[in-house]
């Protein structure tokens, strides 16, 4: 089993990126051939590092920082007023925990998203390969949340389970319930089983504060950015 000690690292050439208009970007990978376990992940986790399918990676731009890693403190969050209308909002709905795995229901969910929701971006257009490598593939320790009314599924979120925390994912729903928060909800219902797991995080990934993407993130709170490699509390401007 690999550890931090003996990981290898690549980066790949510059490419358009992702999230900023007009800005190239860099990316790091953990090589692809080392055995990443749980504990490892959570390591990498705690250092900034994100999971794609089997691929760990990090931004690694030469000139610029603006992605920065953010997590949730569990343990001390309370919703806000939004939030706590969304989760009354979706008395409704039904959850169901499964493990990662491919169905053609949750498919024809994440493609509809995509063409519906994310046509202009980088996972446009949907596939099922693209569905598999993405969100099943290097998945041992990741879970789907089904989100569903009556027999209806209208949202699924992915999160892997880590020591000390829950690392969201990806999440995506049926665009005609968009007016039901299912994204605020799917991480509200995460806070809730990450304390139930007694686990004091909710890894959500990258903020960029250009982004108006990745507002969401920081609506809740208590919050704590990596910074020059510390966990620091993390109090930004939200629009």
């Amino acid at each position: 089993m690999s550890s931090l000690r003996t990981l290898v690292f690549f980066a790949t050439p510059a490419h358009k990126c992702s999230y900023l208009p007009g800005r190239d970007a860099t990316t790091m990978f953990v090589d692809p051939r080392a055995q990443v376990d749980r504990r490892l992940y959570s390591q990498l986790t705690a250092l900034g590092f994100r999971r794609s399918g089997s691929h760990y990676y990090r931004p690694h731009c030469e000139h610029c920082n603006a992605c920065v890693p953010v997590r949730l403190d569990a343990r001390a969050f309370r919703p806000d007023r939004s939030q706590r209308r969304v989760w009354k909002r979706n008395q409704d709905l039904d959850f169901r925990l499964v493990p990662a795995h491919f169905s053609e229901r949750y498919y024809q969910l994440y493609a509809r998203y995509i063409n519906e929701r994310h046509a202009d971006g980088d996972m446009y257009p949907p596939s099922r390969d693209q569905f598999e490598s993405f969100l099943v593939e290097g998945a041992t320790e990741s879970r789907f949340l089904e989100i569903s009314l009556g027999d209806q599924l209208i949202g699924l979120a992915v999160m892997d389970v880590l020591d000390d925390g829950l690392s969201a994912i990806y999440t995506m729903f049926d665009p005609d319930h968009e007016n039901r928060g299912l994204g605020t909800l799917a991480i509200l219902w995460q806070v809730e089983e990450a304390r139930r797991r007694q686990l004091p995080w909710i890894y959500l990934g990258y903020w960029i504060s250009e982004s108006r993407k990745m507002n969401y993130k920081t609506r809740f709170r208590p919050i704590q950015a990596l910074t020059e490699g510390t966990w620091q509390p993390f109090e930004p401007e939200t629009n």
